[in-house]
Order: C-alpha cells, then sequence, then structure tokens
C-alpha cells in the first residue's frame, strides 16, 4: 500500500451515470489487475474505494458509477485538481492460472478491472473472451475497448437494447471451450455465474469497507478456508473456497 497524490487529467462520462478519470501519479504499489485504490474525499470520513480499470508506471483509469455523495463529488472534479489515493489495495487476480482461453464475466460497474485483465492476458499470448453485462444500451461501456484489444466481446442486456437480451449466464451457458474464468460484478450475478461456468475461476467481490486495508475488520466474509477480508485477503477470491 501506498499513499500518494494524484493529477487528474480528464474525468468525462462514458456511459448513463458512469465516470471514466484518468490520473498522473506513483503507480508502483500495484502489482496486479483486480486490485482497488481508495480515495480520500473533502469533506468525507471514509475513503471511497474504485476498482483500477487500467495503469501503466505514471498515470491510472478508473471508472465509476455516481451512485451517492462521493461518487457525485468525484463527477464534479475537473483537469489539474488533486486527489489522495491509497494504492496497491487488495489481492487481484492470479493470471498463471488462466489456461490459453480464459473468459473474462464481468456486470456493470464489475467490467473495469476486467480491462487490464485482459491488456496483460492478451500481451502473455492468451485468447481471452469477454461477456459483458448491463441494463440497457445507455449502461454500456468499453465494448469498443475490449475489442481493440483483439477480444471477442459478448454484450448482455437486461432489456435487450443491445447484444444478447437476458444476463451474462444466458451467454456463459453457450460457451464450452474456456480454460478458467475471471468474474467482478454484483453478488447476485456472481451467485449465478458460480453456478453455471464449468471450470474453476476467481471472483471479485463488491462490498462496503471501512480503512480499506484490513485493520477494521469491518468487511470480514466466511470461507471454507477461515474468515477473510475483502480489502485484503480479497477482493478476489477462487471458486473453491466460496461459502455462500
Amino acid at each position: 500500500m501506498k499513499q500518494s497524490d494524484f493529477t487528474i487529467l480528464s474525468n468525462q462520462k462514458i456511459a448513463q451515470d458512469v465516470y471514466e478519470m484518468k490520473l498522473a501519479g506513483d503507480t508502483s504499489a500495484i502489482t496486479a489487475p483486480g486490485q482497488f485504490v481508495n480515495i480520500r474525499l473533502d469533506g468525507l470520513f471514509l475513503r471511497r474505494p474504485i476498482s483500477v480499470c487500467d495503469y501503466d508506471a505514471n498515470s491510472l483509469t478508473l471508472i465509476y458509477k455516481v451512485v451517492g455523495t462521493g461518487t457525485a463529488q468525484m463527477s464534479r472534479m475537473q483537469a489539474g485538481e488533486k486527489l489522495d489515493l491509497l494504492t496497491g489495495l487488495g489481492n487481484g487476480y492470479n493470471l498463471s492460472k488462466s489456461g490459453e482461453k480464459p473468459l473474462l464475466i464481468g456486470g456493470g460497474v464489475g467490467v473495469p478491472p476486467l480491462y487490464n485483465l485482459a491488456k496483460q492476458l492478451v500481451a502473455a499470448g492468451k485468447h481471452p473472451v469477454a461477456v459483458l453485462g448491463f441494463n440497457s444500451e445507455k449502461d454500456v461501456f468499453y465494448k469498443e475497448e475490449f475489442e481493440k484489444l483483439g477480444v471477442q466481446t459478448h454484450i448482455a442486456t437486461a432489456d435487450g437494447s443491445m447484444g444478447q437480451k437476458g444476463f451474462v449466464t444466458d451467454v456463459v451457458k453457450t460457451l464450452q471451450d474456456y480454460s478458467y474464468f475471471y468474474t467482478c460484478g454484483p453478488e447476485p450475478m456472481l451467485k449465478a455465474v458460480y453456478d453455471v461456468t464449468a471450470t474453476d475461476g476467481e471472483f471479485s467481490f463488491e462490498e462496503r469497507m471501512g480503512c480499506g486495508f484490513g485493520a477494521c475488520m469491518g468487511c470480514s466474509c466466511k470461507t471454507k478456508y477461515g474468515n477473510k477480508r475483502i480489502c485484503k485477503e480479497g477482493p478476489v477470491l477462487c471458486k473453491e473456497e466460496i461459502i455462500w
């Protein structure tokens, strides 16, 4: 974990209530896709945890949805403003388990951490397939970005306004030859993915957090191997250890 100041490079709306924020700063503490940052916002007691969408040595991309006071405050911020971030938080995805054709399954704001994962898998010579789920066409983002990586990308929308009508699991049921899977999204989606997937895989959980780095124990959950903190031992957990 590292605390440092980042400078906002851009902050733009990319879908209904969804924003992409690009920042410049020290990302050396980020070691794996699936980790998150914790953002200090003026006037708010708790930091806001946001998954890392993409990063390089000097910049960071975050995608967030406006759902409350903190994210609404973020959406009004402009290029040039600074943010205090804790970086390198959480346990990310393990790329060594992917096999040749991993399946990436994201729902809504669970999509962003899968983007850097896809980029790293492609760089390693793998052939990932992505299934991205949204409520409607107005909510869809990053479809083109995944496709530009050379990733075969399926879209599912609950109302059928883009891609297949239904949920990510409806698409997953039609895919047979994946070697492993990685997923991130709301818990009901994760449970449904658990039930329909045919291989081992890794789940990134969303959870309300206090400190964000394992001190307060507020985000603990039970696993088959004992209690784990979503912010520290998670947010990524393996399929074999999850208790629903």
